[in-house]
């Protein structure tokens, strides 16, 4: 199998067949006009380093580009992009800054999660306040993209989760609820549903590429509660304000394609996607999402 992407006139491709590798370049090289430059190393702004340890990806030199453009290459580093207690409005107490360039830095630092799962969460938080950015809200901007040199009035909770492979991130997603729900138990069955449905497109698309079925998938959840609900058809008092499509969840774990398993919150990962988290454990779950210092830009 060879699988290809395609962006404007660059293309990678790659495959478990050296040889029909080889011959898709050759046979892409004689209908069109192409250059051949190696093993990636540079792709979108992202730079790939392959070597017999694996693949590490990062984006130091569109960092460093950001970091010019918006007048923080001297600016003072910061270990952890948001501290927990962090509450922002969108009508803040200070002036209006320029939509446009506020735009631009989200829309920047967006681009950087891209191998940096542990800026979601906060790059998320602020993108809520792109249509009135006020100082508070260019402040923490500003915060985070200096990690490289919950909302207070609609009350929806936010939705969290990573998909784990090979021990490092390969997906992953932060996001507010588009209910309000009434309960913790009820917020993680709701994120545990929205995270179900991307595991059930991964594992296709994982077995499409490996030519064989993948069994049950777990999902980590720090709420027992959760768990048995998504086994229990039963408990229509506590359930039955529940939008019918969360309930997907049940149906998956039933015909045995998804398994909630319970994790400890001290071992929840998919914490620094939904919420500010102390320094000390920023760091111990950045680690485990497989990211790491490569130096400062």
């Amino acid at each position: 199998m060879v699988i290809v992407s395609l962006y404007a006139d660059d293309l990678i491709y790659t495959g478990d067949n050296e040889k029909m590798c080889e011959e898709f370049k050759i046979s892409m090289m004689h209908e069109f006009e192409m250059t051949d430059l190696g093993k990636m190393k540079y792709f979108l702004g992202v730079e790939v380093i392959q070597n017999e340890k694996g693949i590490q990806m990062n984006q130091m030199k569109y960092a460093r580009e950001v970091l010019k453009r918006f007048n923080m290459w001297e600016s003072n580093g910061v270990k952890n992009p948001i501290v927990p207690g962090t509450l922002l409005t969108k009508v803040g107490d200070e002036i209006k800054v320029d939509e446009t360039m506020y735009k631009s830095l989200v829309g920047s630092l967006m681009y950087l999660t891209v191998t940096r799962p542990d800026l979601m969460y906060a790059v998320c938080y602020i993108s809520r306040f792109m249509s009135d950015p006020r100082g508070e809200h260019l402040q923490l901007a500003k915060r985070i993209l200096s990690d490289y040199a919950r909302s207070v009035e609609d009350r929806k909770s936010t939705s969290g989760y990573v998909c784990i492979l090979s021990k490092a991130a390969i997906s992953w997603s932060s996001r507010k609820q588009e209910i309000v729900t009434l309960s913790s138990t009820e917020a993680e069955y709701v994120a545990a549903t929205n995270c179900a449905c991307h595991v059930m497109w991964l594992k296709g698309l994982l077995e499409e590429i490996e030519g064989k079925s993948i069994e049950k998938v777990n999902i980590y959840c720090d709420n027992d509660s959760t768990i048995k609900l998504s086994k229990n058809p039963i408990m229509h008092r506590r359930t039955k304000h529940i939008d019918v499509r969360y309930h997907y969840l049940r149906e998956l774990v039933a015909d045995g394609k998804i398994k909630l398993v319970f994790c400890s919150t001290k071992d929840q990962i998919a914490d620094v996607m939904t919420k500010p988290v102390k320094l000390e454990v920023f760091e111990r779950m950045r680690k485990l999402l497989g990211v790491h210092d490569s130096g400062a830009v």
